[in-house]
């Protein structure tokens, strides 16, 4: 009461109403000061340890798990006293659609988006990103089960070859894979894609027509790349890009901690739950 009123009155006034001796209030707020001071370093490291991107929620965690309980009221005035301010304040952008292919391949997903072993589902997107003055693309291959980014591939083209690259860096066995699920894009509906997937005996299922949420996952990972990866890099080159995207990758797949995974890591998640992993 009194450090919250001390700008309209005087502290030894508010002291002498409060029956509280003026030595005891200093010591207290300066032990509070002092406290706020070491809880201010710890989210500010947290904070940059995520890359600037988590925010009040996921910093509430991040401190729980070094035995903090601290309110997320409290960490926002912090992290706005300090300028620590979230990727995730700018609103992002959506480029137009294109228009879908009419292949007669079923949405055999239908959103079941939990999925209870690894690479039971699998499931991709692309988008872009500009590096030097041109336009290039980013596909990734994310596991339902565990939301880990399984493999990516960036490029200058929009195409089969593009999705085809990425599929080739998954590390294991790709036969373990029961599904591939994609928009109607026709970079993901080809004759090189389809092949490869009757080789591998992988089933594919495919979003109805206009329809985003039919491939929510893909959509939701998009948006953090876009945001947290994306946003704010310069590329010089492709082989910048790859390197940078390399080095998130293994950032968001070991270390970022994901909502839906009860704030823990993709990896940290796996190993939790050693009985459904195949």
């Amino acid at each position: 009461m009194i450090r919250q009123n001390a700008h309209k009155y005087p502290v030894s006034a508010m002291c002498k109403v409060l029956q509280i001796q003026r030595s005891t209030y200093y010591y207290e707020a300066k032990a509070r000061d002092n406290k706020d001071d070491e809880l201010t370093i710890t989210i500010t490291e947290i904070f940059h340890k995520s890359r600037q991107n988590y925010g009040t929620r996921k910093i509430k965690h991040e401190l729980k798990k070094l035995g903090l309980q601290v309110s997320r009221r409290r960490i926002s005035r912090i992290m706005n006293e300090n300028g620590l301010v979230s990727k995730y304040t700018v609103a992002q952008f959506k480029p137009h659609v294109e228009k879908p292919n009419e292949s007669a391949v079923k949405n055999e997903l239908n959103r079941e988006f939990n999925q209870d072993t690894p690479l039971a589902v699998v499931v991709s997107d692309l988008t872009y990103v500009r590096v030097q003055n041109s336009w290039h693309y980013i596909c990734l291959f994310v596991d339902l089960f565990n939301r880990e980014i399984i493999g990516f591939s960036p490029g200058p083209n929009k195409d089969a070859q593009l999705v085809y690259r990425a599929l080739s860096t998954i590390k294991g066995d790709l036969r373990k894979i029961r599904m591939f699920h994609t928009d109607r894009g026709s970079e993901f509906k080809n004759k090189v894609i389809d092949e490869a997937l009757d080789t591998f005996e992988i089933q594919r299922s495919l979003s109805l027509k206009g329809c985003p949420y039919d491939n929510a996952v893909a959509e939701a990972t998009f948006k953090i790349i876009k945001t947290e990866f994306c946003k704010g890099q310069t590329f010089e080159s492709l082989e910048d890009l790859h390197s940078k995207l390399s080095d998130y990758v293994g950032w968001f797949n070991n270390e970022r901690i994901h909502g839906t995974l009860d704030y823990l890591s993709p990896i940290e998640f796996k190993k939790i739950h050693p009985k459904k992993s195949v």
